[in-house]
């Protein structure tokens, strides 16, 4: 057992940005020295921790002090045997987890919800996605988990299938049955990966799903910042058992890393674990008993509906759900979740994480208190007095093309990396049906996408993607759906 006490590269930061020297290193503020006095004013005794890797700071890439001794706390804290600090987010965790397992032309079964981090590790990486279909529900307007059979159906059909990704939990707090799905990959003797962005937690408390370390994954991403007291950007990446290469691990983070990687942020990774282990389980049961007492108050508001675990836990594809996470379906009260949160922000001094057609999503973490509880149901009530409860509206919103294909799951015809690389046009969507589609262009909701570069545009994709825009979602990846950048062809 490790000290959990100690912080060895917070506590090195601290006693580095007070000692006495002449500073002839980036950067070029020279530890608040030179910076704006509005910056100043900003960051304060922050400038003079934003230093380099500092003999005593030790080096990300290759650790020998206290960033080693920081990630192996980590690494015991979190159930990994190995952990590495993240300063580019998880994004860089799963694009270099994408590249230490899969290269060029192989295969990796990837859910069609997963984050465009995954589609830029398929493009640097070079490999063929295999997407899955999460399981969807129309009444619940909502993408749930991936289901284990669907995972066991690609993997017979793509027997040289190297690898496999999950995302969970879902933004939304949706986990899947890691567990299964772990057994399955391994049965092939590939790893599973998982983006677990959203599950830092998880492993600080037993009212909290089991994480994905836990459950059998070989290789886990989480986003420390966005639920735990690390800064923004701050992340790690966990692995275990022998199916990852860590050779290549580590030569992928390399490559997807900055080489002046912030010491603020690494030392937060390290402040955060400290926090966790130390108060976590009280801090957590403070956050579930705040976020219970939210959907129980807000359940109460007439056209409001929060999903809660019955909601979920009768589908096959769902493992768990993240009680910490609120999501509000606001179609009760005829307008949409984009139209309610332009109305909470501007006016009623409430904030949410994601708005989407038909829901709001609140992270409720450990840095919320009772009051803000407080002020979000008081808003949300505001708000439902503005509009005249109806019985649901949710027949107006289309049923999301989860998979043009209809098929649990689909190969594109062209590789992402592919795609990226090719010589492209732009046509109308009149002219686009039957082309290759050069961007991976998703849909909110469900935010899934509805194509992926390398994949042939369909007239039902493009039906798709027009009815969510009229029905007043949006849809992200160029100028869709009103035209189209395809990948040119070629002269015959």
């Amino acid at each position: 057992m490790l000290d959990q006490s100690q912080t060895p590269l917070l506590s090195a930061l601290q006693a580095s940005s007070r000692r006495p020297h002449a500073a002839f290193y980036a950067p070029g503020h020279k530890r608040g020295q030179g910076a704006s006095p509005r910056l100043k004013e900003l960051l304060g005794a922050a400038l003079a921790a934003d230093l380099p890797e500092l003999p005593e700071l030790d080096n990300l890439f290759a650790p020998e002090g206290v960033i080693l001794e920081a990630q192996e706390l980590a690494a015991e804290a979190f159930g990994a045997d190995r952990t590495y600090f993240l300063a580019n987010g998880s994004t860089c965790g799963i694009e270099a987890a994408i590249l230490a397992t899969v290269g060029p032309g192989e295969k990796i079964i990837v859910p069609r919800n997963a984050h465009r981090s995954v589609v830029a590790g398929l493009v640097l990486a070079g490999a063929m996605p295999v997407f899955v279909s999460p399981e969807y529900n129309r009444e619940l307007g909502l993408a749930l988990g991936v289901k284990a059979e669907d995972v066991a159906t690609a993997l017979v059909e793509h027997p040289d299938t190297r690898a496999v990704l999950l995302v969970s939990p879902t933004y939304h707090g949706i986990c899947s049955n890691v567990g299964a799905i772990a057994a399955l990959a391994h049965h092939h003797g590939i790893p599973l990966l998982i983006d677990e962005a959203h599950g830092p937690h998880f492993a600080f408390h037993p009212d909290l799903p089991t994480p994905a370390l836990a459950l059998g994954a070989d290789l886990v991403v989480q986003s420390t910042h966005k639920v735990l007291g690390a800064l923004s950007q701050a992340a790690m990446l966990h692995t275990k058992g022998n199916r990852i290469d860590s050779l290549r691990l580590q030569a992928a983070l390399q490559l997807t890393q900055s080489t002046s990687p912030n010491a603020l942020l690494l030392a937060s990774l390290d402040a955060a674990r400290h926090q966790v282990v130390s108060e976590g389980k009280a801090l957590l049961s403070g956050t579930l008993a705040l976020a219970q007492h939210m959907r129980r108050e807000l359940g109460q508001i007439l056209g409001l509906t929060v999903i809660d675990q019955p909601a979920v836990s009768a589908f096959s594809s769902v493992g768990d759900l993240d009680l910490t996470r609120l999501t509000v379906d606001v179609s009760g009260l005829g307008i949409t979740g984009l139209e309610a949160d332009e109305i909470l922000h501007a006016e009623l001094g409430v904030t949410v994480e994601l708005p989407e057609l038909r829901h709001l999503t609140l992270i409720v973490s450990l840095g919320n208190t009772e009051a803000d509880g407080q002020q979000c149901v008081v808003g949300l009530r505001s708000l439902a007095e503005r509009f005249i409860p109806q019985r649901s509206i949710a027949d107006r919103w289309p049923q999301p093309v989860v998979d043009p294909a209809n098929t649990p799951y689909t190969l594109p015809e062209m590789s992402p990396r592919e795609a990226f690389f090719a010589a492209t046009e732009t046509v109308a969507a009149s002219a686009a049906v039957g082309r290759l589609s050069a961007d991976t262009i998703s849909a909110y909701p469900p935010g899934i996408p509805t194509l992926v570069a390398g994949e042939q545009i369909t007239a039902a994709a493009i039906a798709h993607l027009t009815a969510i825009k009229q029905q007043g979602g949006y849809v992200t990846g160029g100028d869709a759906p009103e035209r189209f950048r395809v990948i040119a062809l070629k002269p015959s």
